[in-house]
């Protein structure tokens, strides 16, 4: 089975817009079409822009598919990357990730890790269902 990475961007739109492409990232892991690996960095960013975004979607239950999404997970301690592999530092957490679980995949709309040539990244609306 396919373990994919899935950036922050990719998860806080499935969760807060049900009708997102993104949301079929979630489909697939349900469906258990790949799994999916988190590491304590990557899980906490989750977390803190869900929790930034609850106040505009007071309906929606983040807490609920975190805690789906943190059962569901393959865990890992994130790899060494030596020197920064982004152009966002930021973004360096979801590729050691994706190394340490040895991911076929990080799925992101964010353009700093589409051009990376460091790890296989792929766009949230290419996921198939």
């Amino acid at each position: 089975m396919t373990t994919v990475v899935l950036d922050t961007n990719t998860v806080i739109s499935a969760v807060f817009w049900p009708q997102s492409t993104a949301r079929r990232c979630l489909a697939g892991l349900a469906r258990r079409w790949y799994a999916v690996a988190l590491s304590a960095e990557v899980f906490a960013e989750y977390e803190a822009i869900a929790a930034e975004f609850q106040p505009r979607f007071p309906a929606c239950n983040r807490a609920g598919a975190l805690a789906w999404l943190r059962a569901k997970a393959k865990w890992v301690e994130p790899a060494p990357l030596g020197k920064q592999r982004s152009r966002d530092p930021k973004d360096d957490p979801f590729l050691a990730c994706a190394l340490a679980a040895q991911a076929g995949f990080v799925v992101t709309r964010d353009d700093d890790l589409l051009v990376t040539n460091f790890f296989a990244v792929v766009r949230a609306a290419e996921v198939p269902l």
